[in-house]
């Protein structure tokens, strides 16, 4: 409607005497607001993934109505609006596939929208690094808060946390666990709002954003509920407004120097494997890499700190009475890049001077670790030229350094049609291997590494077994588990030439991934068709390699542009445009 400019404009457009300021203020006027509220400044945009497609992020209606409390208190003016919203148990064939579209949602209506700041409110997996990545890209000041991990359950008189799951439903597989127990726990495994309660995808990457600055110390590990979050949406209400009236934007907080810290909170805290794609992708944003060789000295050098599930046996709430991700850098502090900004806009030396550490066994000192280093170990050999990643630390100690032969499947129908066949040649010291489940392949890398034991290796006893793919998997899972496998077997990557009886070598202590076959026997080989599909199928988004592309929408501009998992899965074209992150319109179409 405007006739003034079709470049996006901040929210001086609602203080302007002309016609257009004319209409922005009109518009607010009939949505309810006050002749003195629609003049007020600084705008601040509240981005929410609010949706009921996503239960993890119930709570963010209420949050946000107190971030507006924050905004108003501190003389701003809130004004709320959506993006699409990624559900981890929802949405197929997995919200990483999908991760790129929300950015470039939050990106647009950031940059589009007549907003001096922005509040990002997210929760579930990839809800948190696409809001990141969009507002980062978009340049407009902006601080974020997450949803909250949710309460604890309770089961047969314990503790229940969602990484039961994966032992209660291997229970099931093999009839330990009957119709009405199963039926039972249904009822309970979710217990409330929030994101997952132990240390996954979404509460590692809530840790990761406070990390780097984009979130206010202290907030990351809040129940979901309660007071606690209420009050810290409000205070993150008034720090937008401060945020936006310095003008700083997030490229003063997202440096080298706070990805590096994050990392090292990532391999500090034994947090999901996740979240090394994303923290790749947003440092593609600011014209950055992070590389297998720093990530790799990095994990080196740091301790796991934190005995938490899934890797430990204590629960978030432990973590957070020891002083939450605050008392984690106080134990990190000799490896810290401290003069990063934190979330306050203080360094983080000035924040953890006044840090206060509890006792705790949910977090044990720098010279007490759970591991002095490596909690993940970046991996590197001929079966994965360009990395992959294990968590050490959730991983069964024998199968650190192992030695077995491939039973191969192709993609999840093959799996899934013969992972419990009694005839299957498999025993405990073979080697689980998965392709056609990468960036391309899948596509979007379904969280489907984890490849369950064959039934008759559970029934056995055996709990853990090396398990190879080129996907990814919940942060909220276990095992000796290798993933993110790249290149992937979809483009060509050597896992395509993979066949059962094959030796694989993995040595976690060197970091080795080796495929022990001689280099003339696998060029002669070709790529095992169907490798790049994880469906199984002849047709469908999963069956790209072998077959012509997508011809339209998102599936077509993902299949051109997606990249590999080493390069954090981000678009390439969202990459090059991040070193222009404070352009003020869309450039010039002619």
């Amino acid at each position: 409607m405007s006739q003034h400019s079709t470049r996006p404009r901040n929210g001086e457009a609602f203080g302007a005497e002309d016609r257009d300021g004319f209409i922005h203020r009109a518009f607010l006027r009939g949505a309810g607001h006050s002749e003195a509220t629609v003049r007020a400044r600084p705008v601040i945009g509240i981005c929410t993934s609010w949706s009921e497609l996503n239960p993890c992020n119930q709570g963010l209606r209420e949050l946000a109505a107190r971030v507006k409390h924050g905004v108003i208190a501190a003389g701003g003016l809130p004004l709320e609006f959506p993006t699409i919203s990624l559900a981890e148990p929802f949405v197929r064939p997995t919200t990483l596939y999908l991760r790129n579209l929300m950015a470039m949602d939050v990106e647009e209506m950031i940059t589009a929208s007549p907003i001096d700041g922005v509040v990002l409110l997210g929760g579930c997996d990839k809800t948190v690094p696409a809001q990141l990545m969009g507002a980062l890209s978009a340049g407009k000041p902006a601080v974020a808060l997450a949803a909250g991990p949710r309460a604890t359950g309770r089961w047969a008189g314990k503790p229940l946390t969602i990484d039961d799951l994966w032992t209660l439903s291997d229970e099931r597989r093999t009839g330990a666990l009957d119709d009405a127990r199963w039926s039972a726990l249904e009822g309970c495994l979710v217990p409330g709002a929030g994101t997952c309660n132990v240390l996954g995808t979404a509460v590692t990457m809530a840790l990761i954003a406070e990390t780097l600055g984009m979130a206010l110390p202290g907030t990351s590990l809040l129940p979901a509920t309660g007071g606690a979050r209420a009050a810290a949406a409000e205070r993150t209400g008034r720090r937008a407004v401060e945020l936006a009236r310095a003008g700083q934007g997030p490229d003063a907080y997202i440096t080298p120097a706070s990805l590096e810290n994050a990392f090292r909170v990532l391999c500090a805290v034994g947090g999901s494997t996740n979240a090394v794609i994303h923290l790749e992708a947003i440092a593609g944003r600011i014209g950055h890499r992070l590389g297998l060789d720093a990530m790799a000295e990095w994990s080196g050098t740091t301790p796991l700190l934190t005995d938490v599930r899934p890797s430990g046996p204590h629960l978030l709430e432990e973590l957070e009475d020891a002083g939450g991700l605050p008392a984690v850098l106080l134990e990190l502090a000799p490896l810290l890049r401290a003069d990063a900004l934190s979330g306050t806009g203080e360094p983080w030396h000035d924040v953890l001077a006044r840090t206060v550490r509890h006792e705790s066994p949910a977090l044990r000192s720098a010279s007490d670790p759970v591991l002095a280093s490596g909690s993940l170990v970046m991996l590197r050999g001929s079966l994965a030229p360009d990395g992959a990643v294990i968590k050490r630390s959730a991983a069964d100690p024998r199968l650190w350094r192992h030695r077995g032969r491939a039973v191969v499947f192709d993609g999840l129908a093959d799996l899934h049609a013969r992972v419990d066949d009694p005839g299957l040649d498999v025993d405990e010291d073979s080697v689980l291997v998965l392709r056609g489940a990468g960036p391309v392949g899948g596509p979007g890398m379904p969280e489907v590494g984890q490849l369950p034991i064959p039934a008759k290796l559970l029934r056995r006893g055996v709990t853990d077994m090396v398990r190879i793919s080129d996907a990814r998997m919940s942060g909220t899972a276990s095992g000796a588990v290798v993933l993110h496998v790249a290149p992937e077997a979809a483009v060509g990557g050597p896992l395509a030439r993979v066949v059962d009886g094959d030796p694989i070598v993995l040595d976690v202590t060197t970091g080795r991934l080796d495929l022990d076959v001689d280099a003339a026997e696998l060029a002669r080989r070709e790529p095992i068709p169907g490798s790049g599909s994880a469906s199984g199928a002849g047709s469908g988004p999963g069956a790209w390699s072998g077959s012509a592309p997508p011809a339209r929408g998102y599936a077509s501009l993902y299949r051109r542009h997606v990249l590999q998992s080493s390069e954090g899965c981000d678009f390439d074209f969202l990459r090059s445009a991040a070193a222009h992150p404070h352009r003020t319109d869309r450039g010039d179409p002619s």
